[in-house]
């Protein structure tokens, strides 16, 4: 591939997405090394032997669709596809229940046997789909035919309705556009939530005196249920209340931002969150008074989970029950038997 059509390609790429982002440049790597631009992809992508009647066939036997994605390395939209979309449990979740989702190197030399059983190159299977721009999605009926592609990258609140759009089958009901008018998302604010009363940096977390248990909030700026989680759960009273028996710190968790972990570490956010398997935003991770990971929630979770999942750290109740489902229960009682009583969905 001559190096000038792979940089204008890569212009295509920034050019074809709403928002502006550092190109990559070709690295003319030689054979052997590694390549810096790789973006590693979720281990739930389906491994395919890229037979695409196949896979659409095998897909359809399970109730679900293939989406087809097509990727090039140093790409940073499909990065961002990759770091910010699918890093939101709700919307990995949705994907997975009505996709199989395979990933095709635009540039690739793996076989590949197309849909009129033709073997020809992933690079050549993208040229016949005209794919000009990464990422692009490709979303297959039943019938291995395209009811709906993406060219380029799409915010999570978009993203998220196109995945229940095709996946639920809409296109024989309505346009998507129409689809997405009455789904109406809310768009995410794009932004951390830092808070004056949190730790500030530099974090040196093994350095705090250790009177209060810590909770560590691992974020991102296009996070819708992060806006809830601030803009609405922990503005309420209890909540408050229940914040601040904590030392409380949110962190980006794909910043290089320099960190001491608990554990006395020093390490960036970005590898600290990888290492602990931090996979969606919000996460918050709470350790006891001496540095101890006690507890952590990685859903999305209405005020009265949340508030319970603090509380039962701040009162050391896992020390004498160990089924957090069970403490829940035993609180939500308690409560109802008080005269307080509890909706799980507010």
């Amino acid at each position: 591939m001559p190096r000038l059509v792979f940089l204008l390609l890569l212009l295509v790429c920034a050019h074809a997405n709403a928002e502006q982002a550092p190109r990559a440049a070709p690295t003319g790597l030689q054979p052997g090394m590694v390549n810096p631009g790789f973006h590693e992809q979720p281990d739930w992508f389906k491994q395919s032997f890229l037979d695409i009647r196949e896979d659409v066939a095998e897909a359809a036997d399970n109730g679900r669709r293939v989406l087809l994605y097509f990727y090039q390395d140093g790409c940073p939209y499909c990065k961002k596809l990759l770091e910010t979309n699918f890093s939101l449990r709700d919307i990995v979740e949705r994907t997975r229940r009505y996709f199989d989702v395979i990933a095709v190197n635009m540039w690739g030399d793996r076989e590949v046997t197309d849909f009129d059983g033709n073997s020809i190159t992933e690079k050549q299977f993208a040229g016949n789909l005209k794919v000009m721009f990464t990422p692009t999605l490709l979303f297959l009926n039943e019938q291995g035919k395209v009811v709906m592609r993406l060219n380029g990258y799409y915010p999570p609140h978009k993203f998220g309705t196109v995945i229940d759009y095709v996946g639920q089958r809409k296109e024989s009901e309505l346009t998507f556009r129409d689809y997405l008018a009455k789904a109406s998302p809310v768009e995410p604010k794009g932004k951390l939530h830092y808070d004056e009363s949190y730790l500030q940096p530099p974090y040196r977390l093994a350095e705090r005196l250790g009177v209060k248990p810590l909770l560590v909030l691992f974020e991102q700026r296009a996070c819708p249920q992060c806006d809830e989680l601030h803009d609405d759960i922990l503005k309420r009273k209890e909540s408050a209340e229940l914040l601040s028996g904590f030392d409380v710190v949110l962190l980006d968790m794909w910043a290089k931002t320099p960190v001491q972990t608990p554990a006395g570490k020093d390490t960036t956010v970005a590898d600290w969150s990888r290492a602990l398997g931090i996979q969606y935003a919000p996460t918050m991770v709470l350790f006891d008074r001496s540095g101890k990971e006690v507890f952590r929630t990685e859903a999305y979770l209405k005020a009265f989970h949340l508030q319970s999942a603090m509380d039962y750290v701040l009162s050391r109740a896992y020390l004498e029950q160990p089924s957090f489902q069970r403490y829940i229960q035993a609180r939500a009682d308690a409560l109802e038997a008080r005269g307080i009583h509890i909706d799980l969905m507010q």
